[in-house]
Parts: C-alpha cells; structure tokens; sequence
C-alpha cells in the first residue's frame, strides 16, 4: 500500500504559508507506519516543539491502474474519507533551508490520520463539491471544500498514474486548505464531511 500527499493543492494555504501557486502536481509520499487508525490518541513526537494539523480528504484507490486518462479516473476510486496530514513545521523549515529533503517532518510515526471510508454514493453533494471542516475544542479551526482545490481528485489521479501504478488500497491525501496551525496536549480533533463526523480523537 502506498500513501500519496499532494501539497499546496488550496491556494489560500499556499498563500498563508507564503509559497509559490504550483503549476504542476506536488506530491509526497508516507510510509504505511504513518497510519493513525480508528481515533487512537496521536502523540506529538519528542523531536518538534510545532506539529500543524493539515485537514484534508483522502480517497482509497479500488483497481490497478497505470497511465489513466482524467476522464475514466472516477472509475478508480469509490470511496472517500478524511485524514489529517500532521507536519512537524519547525523541522520542516529546518531542512528546506537546506534544501533538503523534509520526510522526517511529514511521514514520521503515526502522521496520517484516516478515517473510516464511506462510498461517495452516500454523501448530498459529489466529490468535487463536497464541504468538511476539523474542530479543536469545540472550535471550528479548518474549513474547506473540494470544489477549491487546484488539481481535482480525478487529475491527480490521472497525473500519478503517469509515475507509479495504482494499487488497491492506495490511498491519496488531497491537499489542505488555509487554516493549518500548530495542536498542544489535550486537544481534541473532530473531523467532519458534510455533517458526519469521520474522526474524534485526543493529542497527547
């Protein structure tokens, strides 16, 4: 199983960490022990003193594909949840002062929150118009909709299917919208598509 990460796929949070507008498809990936399942506590690792929350959908592939057109990629998906993709931001900006590589501040432990999956069937609105928002403490930190993204899930589909063959299970974080910021103990995570809540769990 592979985790694909698309960055800078809003371009309010592009703009609110003041990065360039991309012209082509940014992507990342994390290894399966990034996983965080089924609302287990998330731990904030002892080499950051600033992890950010970076809400966002992620859709599970469902058949093997390579090289797939844009207008047959919904073929290749049928269910979608919610993640959050946890950044460890001071080392982030560490190593791309460097210009280094930064996976140690992006697919350490336990970064990929995900969700259960649900097919798309069952949601009012379609995957390109879909409402979801992530609440810490009570409070509505997050809000986005995928009508905003600036590569839709069926392009970035297509664009990876150029380098990597899809696989069953593979599943894609799609990006965040402005609103990232920084979690501390205690803080409690719920995350919302529509109005159902996909994820409810504790940082310690």
């Amino acid at each position: 199983m592979k985790i694909f990460c698309i960055g800078r796929n809003y371009e309010a949070h592009a703009r609110e960490l003041e990065n360039p507008l991309p012209e082509e498809l940014i992507v990342f990936m994390k290894p399966d022990t990034a996983l965080l399942r089924n609302n287990v506590p998330f731990y904030i690792p002892d080499f950051s003193n600033e992890v950010h929350y970076e809400t966002e959908i992620i859709v599970r592939i469902n058949r093997l594909g390579k090289g797939i057109e844009e207008k047959y990629a919904h073929r290749y998906y049928e269910e979608i949840g919610l993640g959050i993709d946890f950044t460890a931001r001071d080392l982030q900006n560490q190593l791309r002062a460097k210009g280094l590589p930064w996976e140690k501040s992006k697919a350490f432990d336990n970064s990929a929150v995900i969700s259960e999956f649900i097919n798309i069937s069952q949601f009012a609105n379609n995957i390109k118009n879909l409402p979801f928002h992530l609440e810490i403490n009570g409070e509505i930190r997050q809000k986005g909709n995928s009508s905003d993204m600036i590569f839709s899930v069926d392009k970035i589909i297509s664009e990876l299917s150029k380098y990597f063959t899809l696989k069953i299970g593979d599943i894609i974080f799609t990006g965040t919208p402005a609103g990232v910021g920084a979690i501390a103990i205690g803080d409690r995570l719920i995350g919302y598509i529509e109005d159902k809540c996909f994820f409810d769990f504790l940082v310690k």
